[in-house]
């Protein structure tokens, strides 16, 4: 049974499966139907350093840059089986940059504003961290919908204390889509 998560809460990963080299972050979400543009949705993740920010603009990993510059962070792209997680990021916790912190997880609605839509029009947002050497789910947070005018969210982080890998549970949005977002991990996206 995996641990369930609120905003906020942590859990550290390396006690809850000693030994755990590798995980894989799941996302999913379902969106309401509307007779407007499709929903495009998708996740990304920022390998930080000890001020916050991405060391270089390849520590930014998303569906066009799908794998870190030390091959430690892989995005899977979507799922086009259509069912479970929507997207995947895989972790190889061991091989992450001794620089690197910090890995926050996020999820962006594409074209948000120019398509009128936010995440109060997206439901059953989740994240969730499986070992990937035996499949099991570690860990679940399912975020809270809360009718909100946010177009892009850091639902989680990954990161490292005390010779811990840990994760906690975010759900911190911001308004105007993956530029504030970016930009408050020190990508700027012209």
């Amino acid at each position: 049974m995996p641990i369930v998560l609120t905003q906020g809460g942590n859990v550290s990963l390396s006690k809850e499966a000693p030994g755990i080299t590798e995980i894989r972050v799941g996302l999913g979400w379902d969106v309401n139907v509307t007779d407007g543009a499709p929903f495009d949705l998708d996740s990304s993740c920022f390998l930080l350093g000890d001020d916050g920010k991405v060391i270089n603009d390849e520590d930014f990993v998303f569906y066009n840059n799908p794998t870190s510059i030390d091959g430690s962070v892989r995005h899977s792209g979507k799922n086009q089986i259509g069912s479970g997680d929507n997207e995947q990021i895989v972790v190889n916790l061991r091989a992450v940059s001794s620089q690197i912190k910090k890995i926050a997880i996020a999820v962006t609605i594409f074209e948000a504003k120019e398509r009128g839509q936010n995440f109060g029009q997206v439901q059953k947002t989740y994240v969730r961290a499986v070992n990937v050497s035996n499949d099991k789910e570690i860990l679940r947070y399912d975020l809270k919908e809360n009718g909100s005018l946010l177009t892009a969210m850091t639902v989680c982080e990954i990161y490292r204390r005390d010779n811990e890998w840990k994760f906690r549970a975010l759900g911190n949005g911001f308004e105007g889509g993956l530029s504030p977002l970016a930009e408050s991990y020190g990508i700027h996206i012209g």
